[in-house]
């Protein structure tokens, strides 16, 4: 089973590549905003309660979404993979998600870090803002701040990896399918070697 966690900064093209990896390697994609937003609008038990957290203020706790997750892995028995987007976003997250996954007899298989220069990121997000209307993608005092955010907070998940020797840099520079080359090629190394 071929299990990625595709990793990056804002406006690094997570989304836009996770798409087409889905389909090359036929992985199912789960994203906790949308595994959230889905269950909010479908008031299931741990909709309700993500949405409690959420209306508070807070941060939805991590035994909350990886419920979520796992709920999600087991609606889908017969995948050959997942793509996971947006999480772990902390250590402990990852650690919840290993543990998870070993029950199921799998594992995450690499960390794909789409590796992205905070101006680009900038430029990025600003025309995506226009393009959009997404409100923060349109103000750059915001983009900054949720690029120190991930720098300070969700990048450290790579050390998690790295120790495992699961963790792949991507240069993330260049058009959608040169991209889309180098995640294509480090995943068919990953691969050949198992």
């Amino acid at each position: 089973m071929l299990n990625i966690v595709l990793f990056g900064p804002p406006g690094a093209g997570k989304g836009t590549q996770a798409e087409k990896l889905i389909s090359k390697y036929n992985l199912v994609h789960l994203s906790t905003g949308d595994i959230f937003r889905a269950n909010i609008k479908g008031a299931t038990d741990l909709g309700t309660l993500a949405k409690s957290y959420i209306d508070a203020g807070n941060l939805v706790p991590d035994e909350v979404t990886i419920k979520m997750l796992e709920a999600e892995v087991d609606k889908n028995p017969n995948a050959e993979g997942f793509i996971f987007d947006g999480f772990p976003r902390t250590t402990p997250q990852a650690e919840a998600l290993e543990k998870f996954l070993k029950g199921k007899g799998t594992t995450i298989s690499v960390m794909l870090a789409l590796d992205v220069s905070e101006q680009e990121l900038i430029k990025r997000l600003l025309l995506r803002g226009k393009a959009s209307g997404r409100a923060d993608d349109a103000n750059e005092e915001v983009i900054a701040n949720r690029i120190k955010v991930y720098n300070e907070q969700t990048a450290v998940v790579a050390d998690f990896y790295s120790v495992q020797n699961k963790f792949q840099k991507i240069d993330g520079i260049g058009s959608i399918d040169e991209i889309f080359e180098r995640l294509s090629g480090a995943i068919d190394n990953y691969k050949v070697s198992i």
